[in-house]
């Protein structure tokens, strides 16, 4: 255990270069977050249900602030910067970034629902009840 926790507080961590194929696939992780961030701001606009829309607000910042936070913390570890490299940085990245997506993931369940439009019967309910013309 207290290798464990020596391994995730060491303030500097060997720090591995740009070329590292680790470092280059999470920077095509947090580059794919931060342009996923506009897309999905651009694919909001063209929604018709009031409810997806609401409920899909928070995903572009969210997306946008983990892939910058992201690009900031492997910047940080791939110059060496002691105490911001950290690997309880990435761990606790990795567990907002799934936090946060189970959250949303729940809430878009148990509240997204489409308004179903009904169908009019031709005939007035009332109708049937009110009085008729007298026949002459």
């Amino acid at each position: 255990m207290k290798a464990f926790v020596t391994y995730l507080f060491w303030p500097n961590p060997s720090a591995p270069s740009y070329e590292n194929p680790k470092v280059i696939l999470l920077f095509l992780i947090c580059g794919a977050l931060i342009v996923g961030s506009f897309a999905v701001k651009r694919w909001r606009k063209r929604l018709t249900n009031a409810v997806t829309k609401r409920l899909t607000k928070s995903y572009s910042p969210a997306m946008l602030w983990f892939g910058i936070v992201g690009a900031f913390l492997l910047v940080c570890r791939v110059e060496g910067i002691s105490y911001l490299s950290m690997r309880l940085w990435w761990g606790l990245w990795f567990l907002g970034a799934i936090a946060f997506a189970t959250l949303q993931w729940k809430l878009f369940r148990s509240r997204h629902y489409e308004i179903i439009p009904q169908a009019r019967s031709q005939e007035d309910a009332k109708e049937k009840y009110l009085p008729k013309k007298k026949k002459r």
